[in-house]
């Protein structure tokens, strides 16, 4: 067959397609991008209003409804907590003190503090009180509340400002999907800011700050893991004005190492509330199984009688 006839029998094969159903198919497209007005901004504006945020909050008072899960697919189950009542105080620099109460009883479920460098965590149904630094994990599925470190919540709750002399952020145009008022599934533009860090010599991924485009607000926050791993998820929503300083009403954090999610529904926030030391102060209970994580592991757990 010559280039010419081969040419034409394309052309001619095209041409009868639209006429021989049994070729193709018309299906709509599931997912359609919002009409929503848009605002617009740029890498340094971004990068400006988490600083500025970051500098408008010193300390943080909340009362807190939470809803828990913990477990997963190395558990294999999940395990549901709702409705605990739950009181946080954050202070600048990386101070953290959080309780949470069981429902009804509204006696102690968890009772932790961190400074920044080591933490103390009371779980009073287990009657059981780790001390360790931040760092050190569990990770274990049996043990979910035991993986629980005050700094991660810390770190979701108040967004760490980017700092040009050891952090880079990089804009990307993005995307979400989201749903309109018949469910449907919609695609609305995003910003995304990656941040990398110096770290040694290097340079390593350090988290991503997404923005939704509606508002210019942070949507999402997630932290990576020096090797590159997600160590949390956090998504933000329905901003509200506290004490002049727009902040979210509900966040969930999420740690997908540890299994285990955290959702904060704000019912009362206070902003740069003078908070005294002796507020994260946490004392050993009498009669506690102290886990020193810091120790070997034969020598992880000492009833303590005081």
């Amino acid at each position: 067959m010559t280039r010419c006839s081969r040419l034409w029998a394309i052309f001619l094969f095209l041409g009868v397609l639209p006429t021989t159903g049994c070729l193709f198919r018309t299906r709509p497209v599931e997912e359609r991008y919002s009409k929503t007005t848009l605002k617009d901004s740029t890498q340094q504006g971004l990068i400006d209003s988490v600083n500025q945020q970051n500098e408008a909050i010193q300390s943080l008072k909340a009362t807190v409804d939470i809803d828990t899960s913990a477990g997963g697919m190395k558990k294999g189950h999940v395990t549901d907590y709702k409705e605990i009542r739950g009181y946080i105080l954050a202070r600048k620099p990386d101070w953290l003190h959080m309780t949470g109460l069981m429902p009804f009883v509204r006696t102690t479920a968890f009772d932790m503090v961190s400074n920044g460098q080591d933490f103390r965590l009371w779980i009073p149904p287990k009657n059981k009180f780790v001390i360790g630094q931040n760092q050190m994990t569990t990770a274990s599925a049996d043990t979910p509340m035991e993986n629980i470190r005050p700094q991660n919540i810390y770190e979701a709750l108040l967004i760490r400002r980017i700092d040009p002399d050891s952090e880079i952020a990089v804009l990307e145009n993005g995307y979400e999907t989201m749903h309109d008022a018949k469910g449907h599934r919609v695609l609305q533009d995003d910003y995304e800011l990656t941040v990398i860090k110096r770290s040694g010599s290097g340079w390593i991924l350090a988290r991503k700050i997404i923005f939704g485009r509606t508002d210019l607000k942070p949507h999402e926050q997630i932290i990576y893991s020096e090797d590159g791993k997600i160590a949390t998820d956090a998504k933000y929503a329905e901003y509200k004005d506290y004490d002049n300083v727009s902040f979210p009403s509900r966040i969930e954090i999420f740690r997908p190492q540890e299994e285990y999610d955290i959702t904060l529904n704000m019912l009362k926030v206070e902003i740069n509330t003078p908070l005294k030391d002796e507020q994260f102060v946490l004392n050993q209970p009498p009669g506690a199984v102290v886990v020193h994580l810091d120790q070997p592991q034969s020598s992880l757990v000492v009833p303590v009688s005081q």
